[in-house]
């Protein structure tokens, strides 16, 4: 079952209480004029284990540790946002699985050899993907994309990575004006920035829940990044991101600020319907399906990861 995301914009009181979050509005909590009954039918609650993605976009929000503890401990990824209603932090649980110690062993004994090759297999289906977007969505001629991604060597030694990403932002937003790749360009890099910290949030989720260390990367190695894993096995799922943008941009066109709208549009990542294993399914459990795959690769038991593919 695909676990739930919850946003809260308001300033908002989250709880505990039988195993159910508890969510109330300091609004109606703090008016006295308002009988205790009408206060406690306005009270919402929604089981704890089916929740995945918790947002936190207001100031004014309180949360209990008990809350904060039952959704961590179900594996529930909880996210902060900063005045711009940008993500800005992300909690996870320390331990995601009964046998996280040995796990952590495989990973950290996982071979460089083992790690290019992961890293190669990464970046083929990043190219591919985004190959395919470029196919679905624009005139573009995509034989060249498909030649790089064919010839990505182990490590990607040639960075044809970034040879795709230019050629890809060149041709994907053409009707935006000199349009460049940058966190702090012009939008619709302020949405894409916003759906890639909600996919990264649900990557590391199922990194952890596989028992896998999302700070040890397979070629990230940045010692300020606290999810160098989650940054590495994102890249393939990117482009899913990006038509969600195209979509967005279709219905609403370049917005400078992220509207409500905007934003609920991006917190449907996790539910987004993708093809893996030539099977369609939530991209919130194709990443379980992702993760799972490449402990499998970190233990020995398999060689190649399994990532959602776009057909072009």
């Amino acid at each position: 079952m695909i676990k739930k995301t919850l946003y809260f914009g308001n300033p908002t009181y989250l709880s505990l209480r039988q195993g159910q979050l508890v969510i109330k509005l300091p609004a109606i909590e703090k008016n006295e004029t308002l009988p205790n009954s009408f206060k406690k039918s306005n009270e919402i609650t929604r089981p704890v284990e089916d929740i995945g993605i918790v947002v936190l976009d207001n100031k004014q929000i309180t949360i209990s540790t008990g809350a904060l503890e039952a959704l961590l401990e179900n594996n529930c990824a909880v996210i902060t946002c900063d005045s711009k209603s940008l993500p800005v932090g992300l909690m996870l649980p320390l331990c995601g699985n009964t046998i996280q110690n040995e796990r952590f062993r495989d990973q950290l004994d996982a071979s460089l050899p083992l790690k290019k090759q992961l890293w190669q297999q990464t970046i083929q289906a990043k190219i591919s993907n985004q190959a395919s977007i470029l196919q679905r969505y624009t005139s573009t001629d995509v034989r060249c994309m498909r030649i790089w991604a064919a010839e990505v060597r182990s490590g990607d030694p040639d960075n044809l990575e970034g040879r795709a990403a230019a050629y890809y932002w060149k041709n994907l937003f053409r009707d935006i004006p000199n349009f460049t790749r940058n966190k702090e360009g012009v939008p619709p890099n302020n949405l894409l920035n916003y759906g890639y910290a909600i996919l990264r949030a649900v990557i590391a989720r199922a990194l952890v829940s596989s028992g896998l260390l999302p700070t040890l990367g397979i070629h990230h190695h940045n010692r300020y990044n606290a999810y160098c894993l989650a940054d590495d096995i994102m890249e393939p799922y990117r482009p899913f991101v990006d038509e969600l943008v195209l979509k967005c941009l279709g219905k609403y066109g370049p917005q400078e600020e992220l509207t409500k709208g905007l934003k609920g549009e991006m917190l449907l990542i996790p539910s987004l319907d993708v093809v893996i294993s030539e099977l369609r399914s939530p991209l919130m459990i194709a990443a379980g399906h992702t993760s799972a795959s490449l402990y499998r690769c970190f233990s020995g038991e398999i060689r190649k990861i399994s990532y959602p593919i776009i057909n072009g």
